[in-house]
């Protein structure tokens, strides 16, 4: 929405003083660099005051007034994302959740866990495996805070078998741009109670509601997991076995595909050799279950499948250490890519599991055809690749053309292909372009109404989805 907002003035500043405390509110220089940027490269642009909320009344106080008064208000979390969804592009009054990081409830006979937006993914991964219990999403970045990841419907290497973020998400309590607070959704398993608006939610990147509080499903801890490291002649191959592993019906936890140049930035990174050095591509499976015959009886079937597609070998790794192994190495990929070169942005398409071989090669096609490096890695098993475009040597104005034209080949390549422009990471402010260009009009107004019913000024994180 293209329209002119109120630019904060000091009688705006002494009203959110009289609600936020000085030592949780930040004006003008006081505001911390970070509060500009997600890790997006190319994307700043600093708010105009930013504070540290506590509760969902002091934000329901907020939001109302801004409401009010034509300020624009966006929503932050750890600023782990992507596609610039937490930069303040029209400045405004941003409300960060870093101090919302309380666990309200661990309920064991209903298996679920309320939160805070705040509280970050490997807190609460630690927090239930302590009660032996399991929160199944699994999005790399393990310091994004749950607010973050229910605003993404994040997913991550579990999702070939467990499902993303919205899965995970029984309840909400979210704060209205009109200041009002709702409870949606809940503990119940089952719900069909007029639209899904907790399902809307998800996902909606911060501009639809605010949310304070958030109630998770969990499961049993699984007791036993066991990976395998499954070396290929070429990427090709390893990517073409994927549907073939989907189709024995012996679905792994997750599965994923890794090329020898990436885990040689990885290895560079950490100082520690890959377990493997065989081949140049790589499929990594993980098994989970509560028995480790039941386990190996899945796997092995697995293996056979890989050996037959035309797998080298298959390693298995049993034990705690060279699980780690592989995957410090694995978990390490994104700041490898990031230290090897002078800056990159980020293809995070989705396609179905049988083009995965096919978007994978023409990933090739397109590094050579605009000569720019192109690291990728990626969830094989869910369709869901990164794709990194690499600066390199090349100077800012040569990099910014060179990346449109990959970016405008490898999008449009997903859309041919049946996929779509972002499998995990959001559309943000970034990838904004690429939706409008791939859903076209009828879609585009659908979200607009969507918004506008929400928000009907747009002041919610205005300029990002829609």
């Amino acid at each position: 929405m293209n329209r002119a907002y109120k630019k904060i003035d000091q009688e705006d500043i002494e009203f959110f003083q009289s609600v936020i405390p000085k030592s949780r509110l930040f004006i003008g220089e006081e505001i911390h660099e970070d509060y500009s940027k997600d890790e997006l490269a190319g994307v700043h642009r600093y708010p105009d005051v930013v504070v540290e909320a506590l509760c969902a009344e002091e934000i329901s106080k907020l939001l109302k007034y801004c409401n009010e008064h034509d300020i624009p208000v966006i929503p932050r979390g750890q600023g782990t994302g992507l596609v610039g969804a937490s930069v303040a592009i029209h400045g405004g009054l941003m409300i960060s959740t870093i101090k919302m990081n309380r666990f309200i409830e661990l309920d064991k006979e209903n298996l679920t866990l309320t939160v805070e937006p705040g509280v970050l993914l490997m807190e609460i991964s630690k927090y239930v495996e302590d009660e032996d219990l399991f929160y199944p999403p699994d999005p790399g970045e393990k310091s994004a805070t749950i607010g973050g990841n229910i605003s993404t419907n994040a997913g991550g290497m579990r999702a070939v078998k467990y499902g993303v973020t919205r899965d995970f998400v029984r309840g909400l309590e979210v704060v209205l741009m009109s200041g009002e607070i709702i409870q949606i959704g809940g503990k119940v398993v089952k719900n069909a109670s007029g639209y899904s608006i907790k399902d809307l939610m998800v996902g909606s990147e911060g501009t639809l509601g605010f949310i304070t509080k958030a109630i998770l499903k969990l499961l049993p801890l699984p007791k036993v997991a066991v990976s395998l490291l499954v070396p290929f002649p070429t990427l090709e191959q390893a990517v073409e076995t994927v549907p073939l592993i989907i189709k024995s019906k012996f679905i792994p936890t997750a599965i994923e595909y890794m090329e020898r140049r990436v885990i040689k930035n990885a290895e560079d990174f950490l100082g520690k050799k890959f377990p493997d050095a065989s081949s140049d591509a790589y499929l990594l499976l993980t098994f989970d279950g509560n028995a480790l015959d039941e386990v190996e009886r899945i796997y092995e079937k697995v293996a056979d499948v890989c050996l037959e597609a035309g797998a080298i070998d298959v390693f298995i790794s049993d034990t705690q250490e060279r699980q780690e192994s592989i995957w410090s190495a694995r978990g390490a990929f994104l700041e490898a890519i990031k230290a090897s070169t002078t800056a990159m942005d980020e293809c995070d398409v989705v396609v179905p599991r049988n083009q995965v071989a096919k978007f994978v090669k023409y990933t090739k096609e397109v590094e050579s055809l605009v000569d720019i490096r192109i690291a990728s890695f990626g969830h094989a098993g869910d369709g869901n690749l990164h794709v990194y475009v690499l600066k390199d040597q090349y100077s800012d104005e040569v990099y910014t053309q060179k990346l449109k034209e990959a970016f405008d080949l490898l999008y449009k390549r997903a859309a041919e292909l049946g996929g779509h422009v972002s499998g995990e990471h959001g559309i943000g402010y970034a990838k904004l372009p690429y939706l409008v260009a791939q859903q076209g009009p009828v879609y585009m107004n659908l979200l607009k109404g969507i918004k506008f019913a929400f928000d009907p000024k747009g002041l919610l994180n205005p300029g990002k989805v829609c």
